[in-house]
């Protein structure tokens, strides 16, 4: 059965998210129909991304229908998932104006909200714990956890403000989604301690592997926009008030 109390805290991540990267795109110099295009590129990218894992891994067919439908999702994949697919949608449209920092802070509001519907839910909780925020979870077993799900939607909600704060006074423009990226994955990696997750190779969850991976691809995508890339001439993102 579906919980509305959930189904409404997701709506209003995604609502809430919509409505900062309106604000946020305002004045990019490319058109709406251009910006409804890689918005949907990011929604279809970031959904894709965030199931892939989990259908890759499972025991259905990926093409099939249950693969794609049965629960599981994981941000970090739908945080690649979605920057690569703004990135080959801005290919296929010619455009060349710099987009990430419009999205970077929309996408954090939405996580942080999200998550706070993963805790009503039940779902991704943490490993047992004796401190004093240890939650009881319906979908686990009797004993108090760390609810992992509100240390993320702290962080995310941290890391908006932060976002907001760098775009309003121009610092790192053109690199705020990689920093978001980047920034999420270190601290990803830091609470996987605190996840019920199995370890693989060297002693580090899929999770952290991944992290591993991704923290340098991001940091060499930064460094070759900084050193070959130049920003559009048109007007700077409107603050964000």
């Amino acid at each position: 059965m579906i919980d509305p109390v959930y189904t409404l805290i997701m709506a209003a991540a995604v609502l809430a998210g919509g409505v900062v990267l309106h604000r946020s795109q305002r004045s990019l110099p490319i058109d709406r129909t251009d910006r409804l295009a890689i918005g949907f590129a990011a929604f279809c990218g970031a959904m894709i991304g965030s199931k892939a894992p989990f259908v890759l891994a499972g025991d259905a067919a990926w093409w099939s229908a249950p693969a794609w439908l049965a629960n599981g999702k994981t941000i970090l994949a739908g945080l690649v998932g979605g920057y690569l697919a703004v990135e080959l949608a801005k290919w296929a449209l010619e455009i060349r104006t710099k987009t990430g920092d419009s999205f970077a802070p929309a996408v954090a509001v939405a996580v942080a909200i999200g998550r706070l519907g993963c805790f009503r839910a039940g779902c991704c909780y943490g490993v047992p714990t004796d401190a004093p925020c240890g939650v009881v979870f319906p979908l686990a077993d009797q004993l108090p956890r760390h609810p992992t799900q509100l240390y993320e939607a702290a962080f995310h909600a941290v890391m908006a403000i932060v976002l907001i704060t760098l775009q309003r006074r121009g610092l790192f423009r053109g690199q705020l989604l990689k920093l978001y990226i980047m920034t999420y994955a270190v601290y990803r990696m830091a609470t996987e301690t605190v996840r019920p997750e199995p370890t693989y190779i060297a002693g580090l969850t899929v999770y952290q592997v991944a992290c591993v991976l991704l923290i340098p691809i991001f940091a060499f995508l930064w460094w070759r926009d900084a050193r070959y890339s130049h920003l559009p001439t048109g007007p700077q993102l409107d603050p964000i008030e």
